[in-house]
């Protein structure tokens, strides 16, 4: 989960980075018509951005989302320990024989222990992978749901940008005027339980 917050800011801040190279880069002399219209492009220029943190917190889908995450980590996590029990108490069982196996017993119960312990390492990489494409999967359907609402919240062309933020990205100031992760949430919030009816 912290993996999208991650990438998002990572993205932000290389917006950030064109938006001053652009901003500060000095190229060759544009015609007076056109400084006009930078200038007033210029004055227009906003930036809007909604906290990861309290979307993550109050977007029910990305409740629903973890909450599905979660049962699907339990229900491999039992899988995975019925699995470690059976090898456990097959080793017990060759245990409890001690000395007094044959030594085809012996190779038997090697073989035996070896096959569990592969099943083992194979299902656990399986469930591991499953787990990986869900959560792979749900995160792209919540970046593709946001861009998707902030494209139709933008469409006024408020604002020249729309970044994401967490606590400890590099952004010193942050004015609350610009923050839009109220509309964000309550806005997302309306269109999935929509499509839950």
């Amino acid at each position: 989960m912290k993996n999208i917050s991650t990438i998002l800011s990572i993205l932000a801040l290389a917006l950030i980075g064109v938006l001053f190279y652009l901003h500060f880069s000095k190229g060759t002399a544009p015609k007076k018509a056109t400084v006009t219209a930078d200038k007033n492009a210029a004055n227009n220029f906003a930036i809007a951005y909604f906290d990861i943190d309290s979307l993550q917190e109050h977007y029910d889908y990305f409740k629903d989302v973890s909450g599905d995450i979660k049962k699907k980590e339990n229900a491999m996590n039992a899988e995975l320990n019925d699995l470690t029990n059976k090898y456990q108490r097959t080793i017990k069982k060759w245990q409890e024989k001690g000395n007094n196996i044959t030594q085809s017993e012996g190779e038997q119960a090697q073989r035996e222990v070896g096959l569990l312990q592969q099943q083992y390492q194979q299902r656990k990489g399986e469930l591991e992978q499953e787990m990986q494409k869900l959560q792979v999967d749900r995160m792209s359907e919540l970046r593709k749901q946001v861009e998707e609402f902030l494209k139709d919240y933008n469409k006024d062309k408020r604002f020249s940008y729309i970044l994401s933020y967490e606590p400890g990205f590099i952004i010193y100031y942050k004015d609350s005027a610009y923050n839009i992760t109220g509309d964000l949430i309550s806005g997302l919030n309306t269109q999935y339980r929509d499509k839950k009816k």
